[in-house]
């Protein structure tokens, strides 16, 4: 048996009055997940578990099959480890976007979502200046980076864990002051990085073409050295990702999975979604699952862009899930599939909310229900109602 799962990042919303009170995934054109709705069985998941913030690293853990009650560590240590950062027992990770900011609000939670080639000389310099004691800095994708805290013993780094820290892109256009982390180094090295990137030619390059510069970095996204048992060993499967994002490759590494790189993977709107689905299809050659993932939904429900983001879930579908669908079909293997977002990111939000996720999964030895589409509101009325998201891969893999 083959498995295959689909995870277009926030592809879930709420009903926008521009596509007449319909949800995106209501108003896109997406035959090919309908079809899988039709064929297998349809629900709804909470893979954000009451209580905990609705970010991509709890709702993939979810997803992947690990409750994150039991195993979340935070963003950082899992970034870490797909950039290779080794964290010692009394180091505190830290993810750190590279922003725009004016007039003390948050005017961009991405910069632009400006190339890796310029983010990565803008974090070289913070390295330089800011770097080499406590703090070391390290260089990720886009606007997507690492801060790594040597702590002085236990206690600091319980301190530092639990610190407060806000996702830039819960702040968009709003006074930045209020959400500064109750720290004083966070919050010198947050203002200081202010004085380093500002003038920078990077920034004054930007500025001149109309783009937004990375004039500031904003801290959060925290935790320790990760414990969690491989996927190996916990499901006795072998298995692939396939994401752009470090967040996901680095989940992917910890639990022991193979990170497939595809060249034309970006984490934006212009991402190769027919490499990702050729790449789905080479991992299944030698692995019993592949775990495709694809950030432009998520991307688009954040940038507010109605446009985009139907033309998202519209790529999503036709590229990589119908491809993949008639692949294995056309194998004549045995598979099962299951297709969900992550968590809602409304376009009119910009940011995630905790609410429970429609999926839909089908193949073989699994009789359909009644939906014949795959949307928020017919997820509601499946066959399956409300289940615990870290459960459903236990139900794909039919495990009691």
């Amino acid at each position: 048996m083959k498995y295959v799962i689909l995870v277009p990042d926030g592809m879930s919303g709420l009903p926008v009055e521009e596509l007449d009170d319909m949800t995106c995934m209501e108003k896109a054109n997406t035959p090919n997940m309908d079809l899988v709705a039709r064929k297998g069985v349809v629900g709804m998941a909470r893979t954000v578990p009451r209580g905990m913030v609705p970010a991509s690293d709890v709702a993939n853990l979810s997803i992947l099959g690990y409750d994150p009650q039991k195993y979340y560590c935070g963003r950082g240590p899992l970034e870490a480890a797909n950039l290779g950062v080794d964290l010692g027992d009394n180091d505190v990770a830290f993810r750190f976007n590279t922003v725009t900011v004016s007039g003390g609000k948050m005017m961009d939670y991405c910069a632009g979502h400006i190339s890796t080639k310029e983010a990565a000389v803008l974090v070289k310099v913070l390295s330089e200046e800011m770097g080499g004691g406590k703090f070391s800095f390290y260089p990720g994708t886009s606007y997507r980076h690492l801060m790594v805290a040597r702590c002085s013993g236990p206690e600091e780094v319980e301190s530092m864990t639990k610190l407060k820290c806000t996702p830039p892109h819960d702040i968009s256009d709003k006074e930045i002051a209020k959400y500064y982390p109750k720290d004083p180094e966070i919050t010198d090295i947050m203002n200081r990085s202010v004085n380093v990137l500002e003038g920078h030619d990077i920034n004054k390059v930007r500025v001149d073409l109309g783009q937004n510069p990375a004039n500031m970095i904003w801290i959060w996204g925290q935790g320790k050295k990760p414990d969690i048992p491989l996927f190996k060993d916990a499901y006795n499967l072998t298995g692939g990702i396939i994401s752009a994002v470090d967040l996901i490759k680095g989940m992917g590494r910890v639990l022991g999975l193979e990170v497939v790189e595809v060249p034309g993977a970006t984490g934006y709107y212009d991402t190769d979604y027919d490499g990702k689905a050729k790449a789905a299809m080479k991992v299944l050659e030698a692995k019993d699952l592949v775990f495709v993932h694809v950030e432009a939904p998520d991307e688009a429900g954040h940038n507010g862009d109605i446009r985009e983001k139907l033309r998202a879930l519209e790529n999503f579908d036709r590229k990589i899930t119908g491809p993949v669908i008639d692949m294995l079909a056309a194998d004549g293997c045995a598979y099962r599939v299951l297709i969900m977002p992550d968590h809602p990111t409304p376009v009119k939000l910009k940011t995630h909310t905790a609410d429970p996720v429609p999926f839909a999964m089908a193949g073989t030895g699994i009789d359909p229900d009644d939906v014949t589409v795959f949307t928020e509101r017919s997820a509601k009325s499946g066959s399956m109602g409300l289940k615990k998201g870290s459960d459903l891969l236990r139900m794909l893999l039919d495990v009691s």
